[in-house]
């Protein structure tokens, strides 16, 4: 048997019932080399992803919940993917093509999150398995939380076997509508409710960021990161400055903030934007990525509130999310790259999570 029938074999269980009655499923990835996924079609969410440590013990990597019940009520975003609109946009409003849009607002009415109230992370997902790549459909009508536009999406997972979760995303619509789709995993590389990640090294290959104002909507200014604590561009532990008493810092609660990603010069979108590397445990993860921007969110508001897969609650800090994704309100920043998708056009953006040890 192959490694691609062995994992079409196993590809999906039961996780849970909706509030409609249907069953949530979950699928099962696995390569060659021991490595191993589960993505449920509610939310297309990354659930577990089992990676093995210098000593080739394997742990789970990602936070999360083993219940249905516990995603359907949560508001971290554990594993989701994340739209129409990922991140923040001001106010809930933004002007495309002479109409003006109005979204669901967070209780002060600061921004649009996320996606609004129902995002694609709470939404079933149409599952279609071809040969070792999991895709996700889903449907988005036009108005749907306020966006313009009948938006076909798909999301697709793969493991491949140089050791790499690779994340493609395509979608089309019938009418112009903003766009800004991620996927909005928790790492801890020492494993999921083991510890906090301060002293995971990070580098990340940007030299400017955005800062943001009090309510952390981006002011419109990239500003250098060179002679800051928002400055990893080499290799630094991510609690070495991260209660510096940095305003920036102070807004956040520590880092949750959109770093822009050089690009290289070869024409070619599609390069490494962060390094990851966890001292313990050996474990060292790239992110690949076509996106212009990576969202680094140290896990500032985890709440404790209940216990996550291994029994553990989550608390502050006990993660890292590094979001790949366009920059937070676009629509209403003219000069950030554009968020903009047109009848006729595809939007396509790749991330790939690739392991290895040191």
């Amino acid at each position: 048997m192959s490694m691609n029938d062995k994992t079409a074999a196993t590809v999906s269980e039961d996780f849970g019932r909706l509030a409609d009655g249907s069953s949530a499923k979950l699928y099962s990835l696995v390569n060659a080399n021991g490595l191993q996924a589960k993505i449920s079609d509610y939310g297309a969410t990354l659930v577990q992803l089992l990676v093995p440590d210098r000593q080739g013990r394997l742990a789970d990597i990602v936070l999360g919940y083993h219940s249905l019940a516990d995603y359907l009520t949560d508001s971290a975003y554990f594993g989701s993917t994340i739209g129409r609109y990922c991140n923040r946009i001001a106010a809930g409003r933004f002007t495309l093509q002479g109409s003006t849009y109005t979204l669901a607002t967070d209780a002060g009415g600061a921004c649009s999150l996320h996606g609004g109230k129902q995002g694609f992370d709470k939404k079933r997902w149409r599952a279609e398995y071809l040969r070792d790549t999991l895709h996700l459909h889903y449907r988005s009508r036009d108005g749907e939380e306020g966006y313009p536009g009948n938006l076909d999406v798909c999301v697709s997972y793969r493991l491949t076997d140089d050791n790499a979760l690779t994340i493609d995303y395509r979608a089309s619509t019938d009418q112009a509508t903003v766009v800004n789709l991620t996927n909005h995993a928790y790492f801890n590389l020492r494993g999921e409710g083991n510890g906090d990640i301060l002293q995971h090294r990070l580098q990340l290959n940007a030299d400017t960021y955005l800062p943001v104002d009090a309510k952390m909507l981006p002011t419109g200014e990239l500003r250098p990161v060179a002679d800051t604590a928002f400055d990893f561009r080499q290799m630094s532990a991510i609690g070495a400055r991260i209660d510096t008493g940095d305003e920036q810092l102070v807004r956040g609660g520590g880092y949750d903030h959109n770093w822009v990603l050089n690009k290289p010069a070869t024409g070619s979108d599609y390069a490494l934007a962060a390094r990851v590397t966890e001292p313990q445990s050996g474990r060292v993860m790239e992110v690949w990525t076509s996106q212009p921007g990576v969202q680094f969110y140290s896990a500032n508001f985890l709440d404790r509130r209940r216990p996550g897969k291994s029994g553990v609650p989550y608390g502050p800090r006990s993660a890292l999310c590094l979001e790949t994704q366009h920059f937070p309100d676009s629509p209403n920043q003219p000069h950030f790259p554009t968020t903009t998708l047109l009848p006729g056009d595809i939007y396509r953006a790749k991330t790939a999570y690739k392991f290895s040890l040191k």
